[in-house]
This record gives C-alpha cells, sequence and structure tokens, in this order.
C-alpha cells in the first residue's frame, strides 16, 4: 500500500484507466467476433454493418494503445477480405 500522496493518487488513475482499457479491448473483439459471425451466416449486409462497426472498435483500441498496429491491421484486413469474399 503507497504511503505517499503521488503514489495513492496514481493507483487510483490507475484503476481507472485499466478499466477503461479492458472496456475498449473486450468491446473490439465483440465487434470482431460479430463480423465473424455475419460472414459465417452468409448475410451480406449485416456483415458489412457489422464490419464498419469492427473497424471502428479495432481503431480506437489501436490508437489508445491496446492493440500493436500490426496485429489492428492484420484483424482489418482478414475481416475485410472476409466480408468482400461474400457473394
Amino acid at each position: 500500500m503507497p504511503n505517499i500522496r503521488s503514489a495513492k493518487k496514481r493507483v487510483r488513475s490507475n484503476a481507472r484507466k485499466a478499466d477503461v482499457n479492458t472496456l475498449v479491448r473486450s468491446s473490439m473483439r465483440t465487434a470482431v467476433k460479430n463480423c465473424e459471425k455475419a460472414v459465417n451466416t452468409g448475410n451480406k449486409e449485416e456483415a458489412a454493418n457489422k464490419l464498419n462497426i469492427a473497424l471502428q472498435r479495432v481503431d480506437k483500441a489501436c490508437t489508445s494503445g491496446l492493440v500493436h498496429k500490426n496485429k489492428a491491421a492484420r484483424l482489418k484486413s482478414r475481416l475485410t477480405k472476409a466480408v468482400n469474399a461474400m457473394e
């Protein structure tokens, strides 16, 4: 347990940031899974809508430093390729 006032504040702010990071990471993963499900069901219109949401969430996670830029690019590329391959 920290004794110094600034260290106590750091603990509080780190906890807040961890909660936000968890929320952003979780929403990104959920959006990616929803897009993959839409691709597997074969509904192109729904998959395109889910793709837009997933791309936004991946970009947000990347800009906040939760996901490496190469991983973000890889995820976006794979999802876009899967949606474009649908008939």
